[in-house]
């Protein structure tokens, strides 16, 4: 047993089916689970990106299970494979970052890490504990254990060899690195998307050459994001992070496309199989989707944070959303207008600047940055031009605009701040 815990054929049925894709070699992890013995289960953290979203989460809550079954999580950060960049799905070499980077990133990513998994119960490991050591001779020993051929026979690497483009040697080095990251914790279960699974075999070939026993392979399926087309990526715009805050979070799972609730119910929480089977009757026989969107966006939102954001973040919705509400809690900016201020004469057809104040408007670019509304002044464009960014309710049609004193600026459904212009009167 793992810490006085015995797996029963439900408990495993229930951990090696539900948001599970596939599990290499089940009957043997099926044994182990049996077993009673504590296991290793090893999950790579990749600090190229600083973010979790909610497609992570499917993996981190199979881990969370695990863990209440007594085994150990083994958190690998991927401080030196992250400067290479995982090339798993890329049509082209990817950017090196730097140390700095990786560090800062990992960071972020460890707190959100933990707003799924116990942080008491997972033992976190650095790559740098090994590779730091490695010389000239290690690495050439590492290679020697596989062939080109191998290597290209994963998908993204062969496509990318047919097709002309460049690959680069490092590339080729990354799941070496990760399948070694197994050998150095002598993982018995690694855990992950379908998309690793070329990674998670190689390790389990390196771990035979290396005299351990092969580590199983577990995959979870990649979650389809909110355009309900691509899995859920930070780059294409499709993903919920889970640090959002709770209205924000509420609101973009509203935003799922609706044969994609039951989805999300299955692979983000633990409502029984018998009570999604009676959902799911009650959806094909015409029940309100909107209903199910908002006990599943509950269910996130109090996995993540409590039930009191998740009460409070559904008011929101309620309030801003459906009925068209100024929020009550918006965060007020106090703040110097006369920084953002452009001034703007009609020449013919030629509107030119002039330090004649013919006409005095905000630059709406520069404040949405300036109030964090958007990251970028280039970010700040394209939601004007997208129609999402409002002053006092009135749609913006450019990126300057004048403004009162004291006004409302909102930008997309949800996030909302009043500015209060602390300039003196002349």
């Amino acid at each position: 047993m793992a810490n006085g815990k015995h797996m029963n054929d439900i408990d495993i049925n229930y951990v090696l089916k539900r948001a599970v894709s596939e599990v290499i070699v089940e009957e043997e992890l099926v044994q182990m689970l049996k077993s009673g013995k504590k296991l290793r289960l090893k999950e790579g953290l990749d600090p190229s990106a600083p973010d979790i979203h909610l497609g992570h989460m499917v993996t981190l809550r199979k881990m969370r299970q695990f863990q209440e079954l007594g085994h150990q999580i083994v958190l690998i950060v991927g401080d030196w494979t992250a400067q290479i960049g995982d090339p798993s799905g890329e049509t082209a070499t990817r950017k090196m970052i730097s140390a700095e980077e990786v560090k800062a990133n990992a960071e972020t990513y460890l707190k959100q890490f933990f707003k799924i998994v116990d942080r008491e119960k997972t033992e976190i490991r650095f790559q740098s504990e090994w590779f730091d050591k490695f010389d000239l001779a290690d690495v050439i020993r590492l290679t020697s254990k596989f062939t080109v051929a191998q290597l290209l026979a994963r998908d993204d690497f062969n496509s990318r060899y047919n097709e002309g483009k460049p690959i680069a040697i490092t590339e080729l080095l990354y799941p070496l690195m990760q399948a070694y990251d197994s050998v150095a914790i002598n993982a018995d279960i690694e855990l992950g998307g379908t998309d690793q699974k070329f990674n998670f075999l190689v390790g389990r070939e390196l771990q035979s050459m290396m005299g351990q026993k092969p580590q199983q392979v577990f995959m979870c399926p990649l979650l389809v994001g909110t355009d309900g087309v691509q899995k859920m990526s930070k780059s294409l715009g499709n993903y919920i992070c889970v640090a959002e805050p709770p209205e924000d979070i509420y609101g973009k799972t509203m935003s799922i496309r609706d044969d994609f609730i039951m989805t999300y119910f299955k692979l983000l929480t633990d409502v029984p199989a018998e009570e999604l089977q009676e959902m799911q009757k009650q959806f094909d026989e015409g029940a309100n989707p909107m209903e199910l969107k908002k006990r599943l966006a509950r269910d996130i939102i109090t996995q993540l944070y409590d039930d009191k954001d998740a009460t409070e973040a559904e008011n929101h919705f309620s309030q801003v959303v459906q009925n068209k509400e100024l929020p009550n809690d918006i965060c007020e900016y106090p703040i110097s207008l006369n920084k953002f201020r452009e001034y703007l004469v009609q020449l013919g057809r030629t509107r030119v600047n002039t330090t004649s104040n013919v006409h005095s408007a905000i630059n709406i670019n520069k404040l949405l940055v300036e109030i964090g509304l958007a990251k970028s002044h280039s970010e700040a464009g394209r939601f004007i031009a997208q129609g999402a960014v409002k002053i006092d309710g009135e749609k913006l049609i450019s990126n300057v605009a004048s403004v009162n004193d004291n006004f409302i600026i909102q930008v997309g459904k949800r996030r909302f701040a009043k500015v209060i212009n602390t300039d003196k009167e002349k």
